[in-house]
């Protein structure tokens, strides 16, 4: 059976008055039907652009090449009027800012309710319908009253709520979620986790998760890729990453946040340096300027992403971490 998301070879490049930069470089990826992803890195590793390009929702001076198939169909740079039949329908997206991705001037229900009438056909009263049913799923109580009022009279875990029900609207078969805690107190990113948790055990949907913050991946999803510099440097079942990392980048990042499951908690260790310059790349492997392991053959050649068992793959020249 072919999987429902199918990434190969996908770059990323954006014309500049200072010169190309690279935000992604031959990355491949593949989520099947009702699985949950997670795509980690730090700010500037093209996470985000990733699934932009995705959705032809890259900036101007954007191009993305390669291949992004969707349940069999390539989508990668399709007319808008096509890739419309899909955004917002089999594929949907939470952005990362709910104040900024909510039109301020419309009421709760306009916005949620011309969704169902452009993609579904339905007239006002039986969108308005389903969409207080919808806000009552996620989490928003008194909805039939709380969907005319305006984003600005939602706290910011709940607007994050009527981004996740506006989401689910059409019912997708893949939801995107793009740093969906941020900006939320713990207690709040915790009850919005569970919430996705949820819904993607309840309608059978693949989750595909952004996020700088490995904690969150850790609670929310199966698998995990690590992206470095517009490049994937390791991809692997959440609970082996965190047991054994097997890419310096992602033992770098594990060693930097607080752990709670270890016997004898350790002090947080910084990665020394600075993120790459997409404009620049090194030489050889991205990572190497920050490595602590790095080797004369790093400074030459890329390493490939490569399988180190059937479901775990790292892009490192060396054969164990130390």
């Amino acid at each position: 059976m072919p999987p429902l998301l199918a990434v190969q070879g996908l770059g990323i490049r954006f014309a500049t008055p200072d010169g190309e930069v690279v935000a992604a470089d031959q990355v491949d990826l593949t989520l099947a039907a009702g699985e949950s992803l997670g795509i980690v890195g730090e700010s500037g590793s093209g996470k985000t652009q990733l699934v932009l390009a995705m959705l032809g929702l890259l900036a101007k001076n954007g191009r993305a090449t390669g291949s992004v198939r969707f349940q069999g169909e390539e989508i990668l740079n399709l007319p808008a009027a096509a890739l419309n039949r899909v955004r917002g329908v089999k594929i949907a997206m939470i952005f990362q800012d709910p104040m900024t991705s909510l039109n301020p001037y419309l009421k709760i229900r306009r916005q949620m309710t011309e969704v169902l009438v452009a993609h579904r056909g339905l007239d006002e009263p039986a969108a308005r319908a389903r969409c207080i049913a919808l806000l009552e799923q996620v989490g928003i109580p008194d909805a039939a009253r709380r969907i005319e009022l305006y984003p600005h009279e939602f706290s910011g875990g709940m607007r994050q709520r009527v981004m996740i029900a506006i989401a689910l609207l059409c019912q997708p078969d893949l939801l995107i979620a793009d740093e969906p805690t941020t900006a939320l107190d713990v207690t709040v990113q915790a009850q919005i986790l569970d919430l996705l948790a949820r819904l993607r055990a309840e309608l059978g949907m693949a989750l595909l998760l952004i996020t700088h913050d490995l904690g969150v991946i850790a609670g929310a999803c199966e698998r995990v890729a690590v992206m470095y510099g517009g490049r994937i440097v390791e991809e692997a079942p959440i609970d082996a990453l965190f047991a054994a990392p097997a890419h310096p980048y992602s033992r770098g990042l594990l060693g930097s946040m607080p752990r709670l499951d270890l016997a004898q908690p350790g002090e947080l260790a910084a990665i020394p340096g600075q993120p790459p310059n997409l404009q620049a790349l090194p030489a050889g492997c991205v990572y190497r300027p920050r490595c602590t392991f790095a080797f004369e053959r790093c400074r030459s050649e890329r390493p490939d992403l490569r399988a180190m068992l059937p479901d775990r793959r790292k892009a490192c020249h060396l054969e164990h971490l130390p």
